[in-house]
Order: C-alpha cells, then structure tokens, then sequence
C-alpha cells in the first residue's frame, strides 16, 4: 500500500476511536500536507536524490510550567482539587519563562509538529517550535482522579501523587482507566510511527503519558536514546532500530 494512503487511513481510524467531544477536527489530513512538503523538499534536494528518506527521529517533550501552580495553597479537600484540576487542564502556560535552548536546537529542523489538545502543550510546542502544531487528543494526560478521602486536605502537588497512585491500582472515578489509557498510548504511538515514516516528529505533550508511549514505541522498533526525564520542557528522544 501506498506511504500516503496507509498514514492517512491509520490516522482516520485513530481520529474515530480516539473521538472525546464529537467535535475532534481529523488529524490525518494536516499531516499527510506536513508529509507532502518534506517529500517534495526531499526531492529537490541534491542529497535527497535517489536516496530512501529516513525515519524519525521522534522527539517527546513534556510542556511548559504552568501558570496554575500545583506548590501553592490553599489545601484542598478531594472534590476541590477535582475543580483545581479542570482548571489546570484548560490553563495556559506560566509567561515568565522560555524553552531551553537544547530543546530549540534539538527540534529547529523537524518535520512535522504535534501536540496533544491541551492549551500548555499547544504553547510548548509553539514557543519551542515557533511553528502552530497539529493537535490531537490521543495525547492528552492519564487522567488524575483522587481517591475520596473524608476529612482530609492537601496541596494540589499532594493529591497529583494520591490521585496516580490510586489511579494506577484501579481507581478511576468516572474517567479513562488503566488499561484505557495503555490502548491510548498503543495508538499514539501508532499515531507517531506513521508520522515519522520518512522524517522527524517533534511532540509536545505531559510527563505521564509521555512515559506511557515508551513501551509501545519500543514494540514499534523505536529505541529511546535520550532520556531528559520528566521535568517541565524536558524531553526524550527515539531513534528507529526496526522491530527485533
């Protein structure tokens, strides 16, 4: 089957799974243009000529600091931080500060941009690219629902590490599970692999997920060769060894 015409089928049908609000804007149309460009690029160019193009890599970083503060008070009780936590899912990224320069450097030739749906990865990818990424909601973070425990109070900072605990062991409230978000990421990965057919994929995204992608890339024949950790703007990088 066609490169194009396999990519743009696989990311359909990840649109249509992966489809939260009735609303998901297709993804695959942006990124067939963005692979277009590249080949057309390729071609023209002299090295480009008579050679197959390579694949990936594939960059992940997590976004930027938050302007909503998970350090900060007042403690919360469980169902107050569910609110704190839908306000942190739609709130912008903290202005005082900028993306690394290693991150710049690392992701100023890349193909293609994408980013989950959430507005602080939007603006990482924005501010670190200076490019508008291709949003999708397969991206988008594991849920942190909170465990309901009665007479109690903490930080945000405090129920982040409660609620991926509970999470993790089966608590979900009325949200995605475990075992929902490992097919997520499946797909996701699915969703970068296609991306990377012939060139570099730049995603910004959040530090769970971001971690959740690692198996299933590695299934797909990726091998991650640098691992910056979980931090605000950091990132990891995969390179594509073929599946074993």
């Amino acid at each position: 089957m066609h490169e194009k015409t396999r990519l743009a089928r696989a990311l359909k049908g990840i649109d249509d799974e992966c489809r939260v609000d009735g609303a998901q804007q297709p993804v695959y149309g942006a990124i067939m243009s963005s692979d277009s460009t590249r080949s057309a690029k390729a071609q023209d160019s002299p090295s480009g000529r008579g050679r197959p193009a390579r694949r990936g890599p594939i960059i992940i970083s997590r976004h930027g600091r938050p302007a909503l503060n998970r350090n900060l008070g007042p403690r919360l009780d469980w169902q107050q931080y569910r609110e704190w936590w839908d306000r942190y899912e739609v709130s912008k990224l903290d202005e005082d500060q900028a993306p690394p320069d290693i991150l710049r450097a690392a992701i100023s030739e890349v193909d293609i941009v994408l980013s989950s749906t959430r507005r602080r990865a939007i603006e990482t990818a924005k501010w670190a690219s200076g490019r508008e990424p291709i949003q999708h909601e397969v991206f988008i973070e594991a849920p942190l629902p909170p465990p309901r425990l009665k007479n109690h109070k903490y930080l945000p900072k405090t129920w982040n590490v409660l609620a991926r605990i509970a999470w993790l062991v089966g608590h979900s409230l009325d949200g995605e599970n475990v075992a929902e978000a490992r097919q997520r990421a499946k797909l996701a990965a699915e969703v970068l692999h296609d991306a990377a057919a012939d060139g570099s994929v730049y995603l910004a995204a959040h530090g769970w997920f971001n971690r959740m992608l690692r198996r299933p890339l590695e299934r797909l024949g990726w091998v991650c060769v640098r691992d910056g950790a979980d931090g605000y703007w950091s990132y990891r990088v995969y390179e594509y060894r073929g599946k074993s």
